[in-house]
C-alpha cells in the first residue's frame, strides 16, 4: 500500500481530498457522521470523491459509496454542503454491508469555494496539523455551515473526544472529525519478543520505533522493514518526544539499557509504559529509581510485569498480553 505523509492512503483522506483539490480535479470529503445499529463504519470514516469519480477511503462498504458519490459530484456543481440519510431493513441490510440493519449519516463537502463549502485554508490547516502531528478537532455544524478548527484545551467536551479517538455528534448540534496523530508503539530492546511485539501493534495501527545500540539485536535482518535507532535509548526517547499518542516498552532485563528509558519515560507525555520482568526484579528497579528521586506517583505509571495476566508463554502470546493491556489503558484510562 502507497504513503502520503507518512500514513497509507486509507489513512489519508484529507491529504488525497487537498492534492486532487490543489491539482483542479476538485474534491469532496464525505464523513460519516452518525450512527445506528450495525453500520461498519464508525463516526468519523471519510471517503474523498474526485469531480473525476475517483474514490479513496470508505463510508460504508456498500452501495452507499454509489451514493454518495453520485452525491458528491452535485455537490461539486452546486457547492452546497449536505447530510445524506440511509436507512437500511434487515431485508436490504447486507447489500449495503449493515449486517443486521441499521442507519447512517453522512456529510458530503466540497472542498473550495462556496458559502457552504469546506475551505481550502481550512482542510489545509488540517492536514499541516496531521502531518506535524498535532492533535486537531474539525467542528461542523449542518444547520449552518459553520466551521471552526479546535485544539485541545479548548473545549472539555471534544478533549474527551481527543482522549477517546471519537469524532460524532455534539449535544449543541455540531459534528466534531478528531484528527489525532497516530498511534506510536516505541520498544527498547531488540529482542524476540520485540518480534512478535511490532507484528501485532502493526495490526493494531501503530507506528514502531525499536531502540537498541547492540547491532547484532537491531538488525534489518531480525526486524525486516522496521525503524531501528541504535542511539542509546535515554538520547533516541528524547528525539522521539514522546507524547499522549506514544506508548513505551522496555524488553532488555538490562537495567543500563532498561533504566535510562523508563527514566526519560516517566517524565514524558507517553499514555502507556511497560517494563519487562519479574515482580523481584521490578521491586529492584523501584529501588533504583527511589534513590534516582522518582516519586511514588511517578513509578506507580510503569506496568510491570509487562502485559496482562493471561498465562502467556510464548513470545507471541506475550506480545498479544501487551498490546492487550496498552489497548486498555488507551480505550479505558
Amino acid at each position: 500500500m502507497t504513503e502520503t505523509g507518512g500514513r497509507s492512503e486509507h489513512d489519508s483522506i484529507p491529504e488525497i481530498a487537498l492534492g486532487w483539490h490543489r491539482s483542479g480535479r476538485g474534491a469532496v470529503l464525505a464523513t460519516v457522521i452518525e450512527t445506528w445499529g450495525s453500520a461498519p463504519r464508525q463516526a468519523g470514516s471519510q471517503l474523498a470523491v474526485s469531480g473525476e469519480g475517483e474514490i479513496m477511503g470508505s463510508v460504508s462498504g456498500g452501495c452507499v459509496e454509489g451514493a454518495v458519490v453520485t452525491e458528491a459530484l452535485e455537490a461539486l456543481v452546486d457547492r452546497r454542503s449536505r447530510v445524506l440519510t440511509f436507512g437500511v431493513s434487515d431485508e436490504t441490510a447486507f447489500a449495503v454491508g449493515l449486517a443486521c440493519g441499521g442507519t447512517i449519516r453522512v456529510l458530503v463537502e466540497p472542498v473550495g469555494d462556496g458559502e457552504q463549502a469546506l475551505s481550502e485554508a481550512m482542510l489545509a490547516e488540517v492536514v499541516a496539523a496531521r502531518a506535524a502531528r498535532r492533535p486537531v478537532a474539525m467542528a461542523v455544524a449542518p444547520e449552518t455551515w459553520a466551521r471552526s478548527l479546535v485544539l485541545p484545551g479548548q473545549d472539555g467536551a471534544i478533549d474527551a473526544r481527543f482522549r477517546s479517538d471519537r469524532s460524532g455528534m455534539e449535544e449543541d448540534g455540531r459534528f466534531i472529525a478528531i484528527h489525532n496523530p497516530p498511534l506510536r508503539l516505541v520498544v527498547v530492546g531488540a529482542v524476540h519478543i520485540a518480534q512478535a511485539l511490532v507484528q501485532v501493534a502493526r495490526i493494531c495501527g501503530y507506528d514502531c520505533t525499536l531502540i537498541d545500540p547492540r547491532s547484532a539485536f537491531g538488525s534489518a535482518a531480525r526486524f525486516p522493514g522496521e525503524t531501528i535507532v541504535e542511539d542509546w535509548p535515554d538520547e533516541a526517547l528524547e528525539a522521539l518526544a514522546p507524547d499522549a499518542r506514544t506508548a513505551i516498552v522496555t524488553l532488555t532485563h538490562d537495567p543500563k539499557l532498561d533504566d535510562p528509558a523508563i527514566r526519560i519515560a516517566l517524565r514524558s507525555g507517553a499514555f502507556y509504559l511497560g517494563a519487562l520482568g519479574s515482580t523481584r526484579t521490578h521491586a529492584r528497579r523501584v529501588e533504583r529509581l527511589q534513590a534516582a528521586g522518582y516519586s511514588e506517583a511517578e513509578i506507580a505509571r510503569i506496568h510491570a510485569p509487562v502485559g496482562l495476566d493471561i498465562g502467556a508463554k510464548t513470545p507471541a502470546e506475550i506480545a498479544v498480553s501487551i498490546m492487550a493491556q496498552v489497548t486498555a489503558r488507551l480505550r479505558k484510562g
